[in-house]
């Protein structure tokens, strides 16, 4: 196979024949890139120097994925695949931009990288902004302007800039809110602040805007969701950027390293995507939850500090370590002969750099969609160095094997390929599962650390009293929000025992991008838990209709949250308790009449072993050996019987697997 670049250091792609229509230049915005949503939720809570070293691993220029954009959740109060993020406005009157962590997460992508992009996409939304539907575009400028406002807050509040925003994530845009947007940025002095549409599929919002004059003018980039390394025509048409906005989501195995190699080559080889963006960015919520383990990278463990640096890292250093937003692809990218494929990217100044895979099928499938199959198989490829590449007389040889432990390698210096006497050319022997990447950049560095504590299951006694007066982040460690959102409430009526609380403050249901729960739930620690004590203060707020609840052995969650099962034990400001095998409240063990009201302190005690269950009441039983057979194991959990402000403190569980 031979491999060309034509003309001098600074040239620029030819056309593109095969597209009638004319690119002069290709211009690399941003390469390798990640995205996150709800699923840092335990990254914040690690210990130092885990936390950092993590960070660095994913940020730092030149040392591990070295990204070169972080893509963000708009927190919008509603579920999102692995829990719900905050929102900056819950209420209509509502502001708060120092809710959640994805402020501080954009500002140690920041510190680490000052250059780095930066992204906001909502999911959810908050419900006032439906005016009781479950469709964000009811009023136009309402929306546009609660997503401004978390712009003008981001650089007011943390002197962030926010590059580019999206409309609303894998559902329906709205033409007219897009060009509603870009005046409502424009009129705050936000022109620099791109749109990105529709984070969807490629079709609808390309034909519209061929056909919409105003919508063509005011879409940045075209984004795309798990496109399959392909774009389509009407897309390649408008001359816009176009972006796998989203892609990957595929376990963190060498498997999944394989799809990463092979998509981040070919969404340009074969769809002319200019960037690709990992969902997501590091796998830091309970495994158990949907698409466990499907980040670049593993940081599950607040408790114990343990992490896994994984495959996925060290493919994106092939790419990332060696280019920069602002390079431009040559002419020059292809398929190899017996199967993988090949792009060379410049700065414009003299840099090279060639990346080359060669990943099978068997091994680089993604999660979606379908891989038609291929097949790879060993070859030699020349390379021939033309213009003023023939003149590089040295480049740095990075090197990965996937595959049996054996053979396998990540991110592997090795010997340098001297070209002074061979006229600009060099031959490979390239095997399944490799990929090369040949620089004249000396900078790559495969960055580590002294290998973190050993993993180790969550503390079997865990005890929360929330007593935190100013909490560096909203939400109290290892609670996973699931439905609603729970966060620290310093409760001015009570400056006793209960002035500090942990409080759930949504009292209207989202707007929804997944199938959210009727009721709020948060779940913590060990999925492996079967008989367990949990132990929880707690106050009802809403007169007659408010309710609490307590639980073990909750099976589900995220995407799956409606369908959770476990056993769930109820107290009602009417009066009444029950006890429940599901969350939804259908599977009914134990109903009946107690003193229960709001506006007052109760302390609730599940006890489960075995196959029964037990509850008390301000530590007197309430009812006894109720006959639990399902789920045998799952997280404890807290929440409320619907969207509505409630209390609790003093949390405890007494656990055993």
């Amino acid at each position: 196979m031979l491999g060309k670049s034509h003309g001098r250091a600074t040239h620029c792609p030819l056309p593109w024949a095969d597209l009638g229509i004319h690119l002069p230049c290709v211009k690399v915005l941003h390469q390798v890139t990640s995205e996150e949503k709800a699923t840092s939720r335990l990254l914040v809570n690690y210990p130092e120097p885990y936390r950092s070293q993590i960070l660095d691993y994913l940020f730092k220029p030149n040392f591990g994925a070295s990204l070169h954009i972080l893509k963000v959740e708009i927190g919008g109060d509603g579920q999102t695949t692995d829990g719900t993020e905050p929102s900056h406005m819950h209420y209509a009157l509502d502001e708060n931009y120092f809710r959640g962590y994805e402020w501080w997460l954009m500002k140690e992508a920041k510190k680490r990288n000052p250059n780095i992009t930066l992204i906001g996409l909502p999911w959810s939304f908050p419900g006032w902004l439906g005016k009781g539907f479950d469709w964000p575009y009811v009023n136009l400028q309402l929306t546009a302007y609660y997503v401004v406002t978390w712009i003008v807050g981001a650089k007011r509040y943390h002197d962030l800039d926010i590059d580019y925003i999206g409309i609303w994530n894998e559902r329906s845009y709205n033409a007219n809110y897009i060009k509603i947007l870009r005046k409502m940025l424009n009129s705050q002095g936000l022109q620099r602040v791109k749109i990105i549409a529709s984070d969807n599929l490629w079709e609808s919002i390309s034909a519209a805007m061929l056909l919409d004059a105003e919508l063509f003018k005011v879409v940045d980039v075209i984004g795309a969701h798990y496109p399959g390394t392909h774009s389509v025509k009407d897309a390649r048409l408008t001359g816009k950027k176009l972006w796998s906005s989203e892609d990957f989501s595929t376990l963190n195995s060498d498997t999944g390293a394989g799809c990463w190699g092979r998509i981040l080559n070919q969404n340009y080889v074969n769809g002319y995507m200019t960037s690709t963006i990992a969902w997501n960015l590091v796998a830091s919520y309970y495994e158990q939850l949907p698409y466990g383990r499907c980040g670049l990278m593993t940081a599950q463990e607040p408790w114990s500090g343990h992490y896994v640096v994984e495959s996925p890292v060290w493919v994106s250093a092939h790419t990332t370590q060696f280019t920069q937003p602002g390079w431009y692809y040559l002419k020059t990218v292809g398929h190899l002969e017996k199967g993988g494929s090949y792009v060379a990217l410049t700065d414009g100044l003299g840099n090279l750099t060639i990346i080359i895979e060669t990943m099978s099928h068997k091994h680089s499938k993604c999660i979606r969609p379908f891989l038609p199959y291929f097949n790879v198989s060993q070859q030699f490829a020349t390379f021939v160095l033309k213009g003023s590449f023939s003149e590089i007389p040295e480049l740095q040889v990075w090197y990965t094997k996937l595959g049996k432990t054996s053979e396998r390698f990540l991110f592997k210096q090795l010997d340098s390929l001297w070209l002074l006497d061979s006229n600009g050319s060099f031959t490979l022997k390239l095997q399944e599962d490799e990929l090369f990447t040949l620089t004249t950049l000396t900078t790559g560095r495969k960055g580590s650390f002294l290998l973190p504590p050993e993993s180790q299951h969550f503390p079997s006694t865990y005890k929360d009293d929330f007593n935190v007066d100013y909490p560096f982040f909203s939400e109290a460690p290892n609670f996973a929000d699931q439905t609603g959102v729970f966060e620290y409430f310093t409760n001015m009526e009570d400056p006793g025992e209960h002035h500090f609380t942990l409080r759930q403050v949504l009292n209207q249901r989202p707007i929804t991008w997944a199938a959210d729960a009727s009721n709020t739930i948060s779940i913590i620690g060990d999925y492996s838990w079967t008989n367990l004590t949990i132990k929880c203060d707690v106050y009802i707020e809403t007169p007659d209709t408010g309710g609490v609840f307590i639980a073990g052995r909750v099976n589900k969650g995220g995407i799956l949250i409606r369908s959770a099962r476990g056993i769930f034990f109820w107290i009602f400001a009417n009066g009444s308790y029950r006890v429940t095998g599901d969350l939804a409240g259908w599977i009914i063990y134990a109903l009946g009449r107690v003193e229960v009201i709001a506006k007052k302190w109760y302390t609730l005690t599940l006890t489960i072993k075995g196959r029964f269950a037990s509850g008390m009441l301000d530590d007197k039983s309430l009812w006894t050996d109720i006959p639990v057979n399902f789920p045998k194991n799952g997280w404890a959990a807290i929440g409320t019987h619907s969207f509505e402000f409630a209390q609790f403190d003093n949390f405890h569980v007494e656990a055993t697997r």
